[in-house]
């Protein structure tokens, strides 16, 4: 029988607020450019203020969230477990994330007093992302957020590894895991940045446990978390942990690694102004295209594409053009 569900997530759920801005602010602020770092919310409203007046939009975010709306906005149905406040701005993330057609319970959950996290996401010249985070209530995501009759009605888990990062968390995603695996739910997870990898390893290193069905990293990530300095050894070690490991590379694609099969996705020309959100497309791409029963090849190629035309704009979103494209790719892909 059909599942309801094709993909589940459970992530943080921040408001991601974009600036442009340029390597020297960045040092100036002192802030380390390219990685997510977690701060006290004074210091994230001292980077707002300091950025005051600069070019800046908001979407409803987290990694995890953008891979679900990523997925359904290529059909598949989704459903996302995460935590927010109720204030401006956690109703905000509330009506956004639901305005995409993604089931969550915070469509039927009364909301908490408290701060709803938020994401400083700064874009600089070389299109590289910078992510500066206050957690606020959504570190506190627990088992109780988790719907299970959701759950066992999906075919894949997916999780994010910034989650690693909050004991609670950690606690509620183990649970989640254990009880997916139990039901018969594939499981997918992204290490999903170096900092966790560095400063999380243990959190990590828990919810792969005995293994997923599918693992995503990009190259810093997969050489950091397995130890090798080129990418043949870190695909070979992670294969001891996932079916399926998928190393994104950028502009020079991915590889993908399944029972010592190698396949590797060739890249998509383009000029990048702003890569926040390419991984966690490429990853809700791939999962769409897996639960509609494309090859392995044919998923990376269409996650590829799409992430691809995602750095040629700014924002985690495709726009409705770019969409167009993507999805017309997408069909040539199944013909």
């Amino acid at each position: 029988m059909a599942k309801k569900y094709q993909v589940y997530g459970i992530g943080n759920a921040l408001v991601d607020f974009e600036i442009e801005t340029n390597p020297q602010e960045l040092v100036e602020l002192e802030v380390e450019k390219g990685v997510m770092t977690l701060i006290e919310e004074d210091r994230q409203e001292a980077l707002f203020q300091a950025f005051q007046g600069k070019h800046h939009s908001r979407a409803c975010g987290g990694s995890a969230a953008n891979t679900i709306i990523g997925a359904q906005s290529f059909g598949s149905q989704c459903f996302y477990s995460c935590k927010v406040a109720d204030d401006e701005t956690g109703r905000f993330y509330r009506d956004d994330l639901l305005a995409h057609g993604v089931h969550s319970n915070l469509s039927n959950e009364s909301l908490e007093q408290g701060k709803t996290g938020k994401c400083l996401v700064m874009i600089t010249e070389d299109a590289d992302r910078t992510m500066n985070t206050f957690l606020g209530i959504t570190g506190n995501i627990g088992y109780e957020q988790i719907d299970e009759e959701a759950l066992i009605n999906s075919e894949y888990l997916y999780v994010e590894g910034y989650l690693s990062s909050s004991p609670v968390a950690l606690e509620a995603v183990l649970k989640a895991k254990k009880y997916a695996q139990e039901n018969g739910v594939k499981t997918a997870f992204s290490l999903s940045d170096p900092n966790m990898v560095k400063f999380c390893r243990d959190g990590l290193d828990a919810i792969i446990g005995d293994g997923v069905d599918i693992l995503f990293c990009n190259f810093d990530e997969a050489t950091l978390y397995s130890g090798c300095d080129n990418i043949e050894d870190a695909a070979n070690a992670l294969s001891k942990l996932a079916k399926t490991v998928v190393i994104t590379l950028g502009a020079e694609g991915a590889i993908i690694v399944e029972q010592n099969k190698t396949i590797k996705i060739e890249g998509n020309k383009v000029e990048a102004i702003d890569t926040n959100g390419a991984g966690d497309l490429f990853a809700g791409s791939f999962l769409h295209a897996v639960t509609q029963g494309l090859t392995l090849e044919q998923a990376g190629e269409l996650a590829s594409f799409a992430s691809a035309q995602l750095v040629t704009q700014f924002g985690p979103r495709l726009t409705e053009e770019k969409f167009a494209i993507v999805n017309s790719f997408a069909k040539k892909l199944v013909v």
